[in-house]
């Protein structure tokens, strides 16, 4: 049997952090690094001050073809690419998200990469790590807190509680906490209103930590949150309640990066982790411009198929940070693809080489809307034991069609000897190619065409369907001044339409608006489409059913 990823992760051989960062040219000095322990550091934005003038490395994204039940490998890829850019003599940094402890209990599970191409130390790392995400929640629900408080005391604002759109976020999928009624109890408590949780990944505090550029951008930020409405329906901000200075006093210490190393001992940035179906699903700006300042090449990924994570990385990430991306690499497995070709998953290994070219429409798909960026693309073949020759070759020749290269990427089984090829592709795509990278939309669109372009452009659907109310909130948005910004769509991963069972490439659907939501602080629109959730729920059989302390006191069952 092979070992599993826990097994693996158990058996590194780590370096101390302090060598790790010498590596990348950090110095072990108080100024430049603070340890959490022998193997995990945060970095000081002091020190990163300091590099403003140091020129960026190149910049690799690494996005997917629509996820399916087979798995499709995208953080495992990314750290196997980044230790295959090593192994060729570059200097490479990964940068990726922190896992949630949602999905590290739900179905999904961790989020540190698998077998030979993992970031550890991996429990850490999907469990508690250095507290982030705690402090993200407790910044948030500070946040909850104050507001309920002003309107006991008085309600100066006038606060109408009927018009409370600020929830509160736990780290955890609880479908029972999406809508809540809270202050019973009598007088003594408040006045009773509607509230409601999302997972903390939802939370806007979560979007403006990873888009901040330092602390007093994120301080401005979080004052411009919109909480609430007057019944005259007039906004109000988290800083008419003086909130934006106490949250970012919690904030302080987890602004700074995360630094680790994978397997191979290579340097590993890991910070801030909103979801791509409910969020814009990127690491933060801080760390990816951390990155491009320490190494030649930062191997980032963003989250889901390139429809979700990868628009909004080019779109709200790009936009905001002013950064862009040199070459996309698009991971594909054999296995998923059969699935979108129409094999049910108990069945996938099995050779079936017709399945696999219809889906293949999938891939293609992906390929086509990555170039309207004016991108160049690569794709990394996720291989899997059971995929077969005639298989591989037919992805491999339907590539060459596309006009791509691809890879054949063994990473999960033999580390970075499983991606030089991969790793040599991106080098000459980033020294060869030049780059035209461009916006999907300007703007100056109005808010309902930026939602139309994304539907039509990237998911094909035919129309964008929403209701009078929806489209009112549009418009009441654009009248406030927030017409400019991007559009952070929210919906189902599996599918370019809002149903999960329309496998491959879909066209003619529609894109139902369910609501819309302001980040003003952020600074997008959040729009959340057919049955999505912002607070998920657990699968029938959770992966917390098979996570224990075994005898030695060691973890079981984390993936």
């Amino acid at each position: 049997m092979p070992k599993t990823d826990i097994q693996i992760a158990r058996e590194a051989k780590m370096k101390p952090i302090n060598e790790i960062l010498a590596n990348i040219n950090v110095p072990d000095e108080p100024n430049a690094f603070s340890p959490m322990g022998r193997h995990i550091a945060k970095i000081n934005l002091e020190y990163l001050d300091q590099l403003k003038e140091k020129k960026n490395g190149k910049l690799i994204l690494v996005t997917a073809i629509t996820p399916t039940p087979a798995g499709e490998g995208k953080t495992t890829t990314s750290v196997g690419l980044s230790d295959g850019l090593n192994k060729i003599g570059k200097k490479s940094i990964v940068c990726l998200r922190e896992p949630s402890l949602g999905p590290s209990f739900g179905m999904k599970g961790g989020a540190a990469g698998g077998g030979y191409a993992q970031v550890v130390p991996m429990e850490q790392i999907n469990l508690h790590f250095t507290g982030d995400f705690h402090a993200i929640t407790s910044a948030h629900n500070l946040l909850s807190a104050l507001i309920d408080n002003h309107i006991y005391w008085g309600n100066k604002l006038n606060i109408d509680v009927r018009r409370v759109v600020w929830k509160r976020v736990m780290d955890m999928n609880d479908r029972s906490l999406r809508s809540i009624v809270v202050d019973l109890g009598g007088i003594a408590n408040g006045y009773p209103r509607q509230d409601g949780f999302d997972i903390t990944v939802a939370s806007e505090i979560m979007a403006i930590f990873c888009l901040a550029n330092n602390l007093k951008d994120l301080e401005k930020r979080i004052g411009n949150i919109t909480i609430a409405y007057t019944r005259e329906k007039k906004p109000i901000f988290a800083k008419d309640l003086n909130a934006q200075g106490p949250m970012t006093v919690l904030l302080k210490e987890a602004i700074r990066p995360n630094v680790t190393q994978t397997l191979e001992n290579n340097p590993a940035i890991i910070h801030g982790g909103p979801f791509a179906n409910i969020a814009h699903g990127c690491n933060s700006v801080i760390a990816t411009k951390a990155g491009l300042k320490l190494s030649d090449y930062v191997v980032t990924e963003a989250g889901f198929g390139a429809d979700l994570g990868a628009e909004k990385f080019l779109d709200i990430k790009c936009r905001k940070s002013e950064i862009k991306p040199d070459c996309v690499v698009i991971v594909a497995t054999i296995r998923a693809l059969k699935m979108h070709g129409g094999v049910p998953k108990e069945d996938l290994k099995n050779e079936n080489v017709d399945a696999l070219k219809k889906g293949l429409v999938n891939l293609e798909r992906h390929i086509n809307n990555t170039r309207k960026f004016g991108l160049p693309v690569t794709i990394a073949v996720n291989h899997f034991i059971t995929d077969t020759d005639k298989e591989m070759n037919t992805l491999l020749d339907f590539c060459k069609t596309q006009g791509v290269k691809a890879s054949k990427c063994t990473h999960w089984s033999n580390g970075s000897e499983g991606t030089t090829e991969l790793a040599k592709n991106v080098v000459e795509i980033c020294e060869e190619t030049k780059n035209t990278f461009q916006y999907l939309y300007e703007d100056s669109l109005p808010l309902f065409k930026k939602i139309e372009k994304i539907a039509q452009e990237i998911y094909h659907a035919s129309e964008v369907v929403a209701d009078s109310k929806v489209r009112q909130q549009l418009k009441d948005f654009e009248e406030k001044g927030y017409g400019n910004l991007p559009v952070c769509i929210a919906k189902t991963q599996y599918s370019f339409s809002t149903d999960p069972n329309l496998k491959g490439a879909p066209t003619g659907h529609v894109l139902p608006v369910r609501e819309v939501r302001l980040s003003s602080g952020a600074e997008f629109v959040v729009v959340v489409c057919g049955e999505i959730m912002t607070m998920p729920g657990l699968p029938r059989v959770p992966a917390a059913d098979s996570i224990k302390l075994n005898d030695e006191g060691e973890i079981e069952g984390l993936f």
